[in-house]
């Protein structure tokens, strides 16, 4: 039995043949790996509100997104930023992979997202016509657009995907949770599986809601707020915006003559205990688990995306789990993320696209702004440029407010140019 349940034997190759992007790097997979290979950053005072009374004030922002160009116009006002943001991206992805869901068996496509925390904006203007003005000014969407399945329902119904559709609400976590699911559903009847996360809580509900947590950086300038592993790290930054992938078998893509961008080989997940029981973090034997899976052994891992979490303890204790799988700086360590700042539910989706656009490229990003690891932090962060390393493995880490933790290993897949030529989407 694997770790995502489906025993070895049964479970069809899965391959990932579309990528959708909006993020802070910028709209569409291209332009997103470009910024990251550049190191060019998505960083910047908070413009969606007057962030002046917030301890606060940096955050990775989508930038030009306009949701009547991306989405039918009379969904903009029935559904929060965040479905707007996935509603682009599912669109981007089903593009970019070459799949139209109007020929494929309807029941035989899938649909499962991640989500953190749901429509916050939508939901925090609902309340403030409620406390304003009266019930009577509360829209009926509002029972809708904030929920954490929103995106999941709009994305099934937008493109008539009838199969089994679902979201997971594991915060950072979510993203590589989702494409587990994915995975699992290939192997029970789904074909193919649109599949990804996307966040929006750039308001003020939504940010005071993420202060609770205790890990936002409240440095003020962009290039020093997020320093994961750094030993100036002093939380991260809020960011918006994530990813979708088209996700299917190895024999669907090969019959529609799609090339694919990789392999998903192996997936696990864990719980951290709770804080003060003496038991120690779940991520190294999540690690393990999600080798096991994929029958790989730690040493043909070519490149770990880290979770890089920017509090110090933390930082440490995934530090030491990757040293404790992998060896004191035995493996390449990346945290692109440093651009855009934690997109919570589309974070760890985010990564897993420039984990793959790394694997078809044949390049380690680097991670922008650390000068260099922390001591106790005995990884080998890459730092200042690009790796041309020729990496054919990867794998990614997520962490979630509150213990979830997921290990997710990409394979490179060969590229032979049969499939539809790819545009900038």
């Amino acid at each position: 039995m694997s770790a995502t349940g489906i025993r070895a034997e049964r479970g069809p190759a899965a391959v990932v043949t579309g990528i959708g992007v909006v993020a802070p790097t910028g709209i569409g997979a291209n332009r997103h790996w470009e910024s990251v290979l550049a190191g060019k950053s998505g960083l910047g005072r908070i413009t969606r509100f007057d962030p002046a009374g917030y301890p606060v004030r940096v955050a990775g922002e989508v930038p030009g997104f306009e949701a009547g160009e991306e989405v039918p116009g009379r969904l903009v006002p029935q559904t929060d930023r965040f479905t707007h943001f996935a509603l682009a991206a599912a669109e981007a992805a089903l593009a970019d992979a070459g799949a139209d869901p109007a020929a494929l068996p309807e029941y035989e496509m899938a649909v499962v997202t991640a989500s953190s925390s749901g429509g916050t904006e939508f939901g925090q203007h609902e309340m403030e016509r409620l406390y304003r003005s009266g019930p009577s000014w509360v829209g009926a969407y509002q029972s809708i657009a904030w929920f954490y399945a929103a995106t999941t329902g709009q994305v099934s119904i937008r493109h008539g995907m009838r199969g089994p559709c679902g979201v997971l609400c594991c915060e950072q976590a979510g993203g590589l949770d989702a494409l587990g699911q994915a995975r699992r559903l290939l192997g029970t009847g789904s074909r193919l599986v649109l599949s990804g996360g996307t966040d929006a809580s750039l308001c003020p509900y939504g940010l005071v809601a993420q202060l609770s947590s205790g890990g936002l950086s409240t440095v003020d300038d962009p290039a020093r707020a997020y320093l994961p592993f750094d030993a100036a790290a002093s939380g991260h930054v809020p960011g918006e915006g994530g990813a979708f992938l088209v996700v299917e078998s190895a024999a669907s893509a090969r019959e529609r003559g799609a090339d694919p961008y990789g392999r998903l080989l192996g997936y696990a997940s864990g719980f951290d205990p709770a804080p003060g029981s003496g038991r120690p973090p779940v991520l190294a034997p999540v690690i393990r688990r999600a080798l096991a899976d994929a029958g790989l052994p730690a040493a043909e891992v070519d490149v770990v995306f880290a979770d890089a979490s920017g509090l110090p303890e933390r930082d440490l204790a995934e530090a030491r789990a990757i040293t404790e799988v992998f060896g004191a700086g035995a493996v390449p360590v990346t945290a692109p993320k440093t651009l855009t700042g934690r997109l919570y539910a589309g974070g760890a989706v985010l990564d897993t696209a420039t984990a793959l656009q790394a694997l078809e490229h044949g390049v380690v990003p680097h991670t922008a702004g650390p000068g260099g690891p922390a001591p106790g932090c005995d990884i080998d962060l890459v730092l200042d440029r690009p790796r041309r390393t020729a990496p054919r493995t990867a794998l990614v880490l997520a962490r979630g407010h509150g213990g979830f933790t997921s290990a997710l290993l990409l394979g490179a897949a060969d590229r032979t140019g049969a499939g539809p030529a790819r545009d900038d989407h």
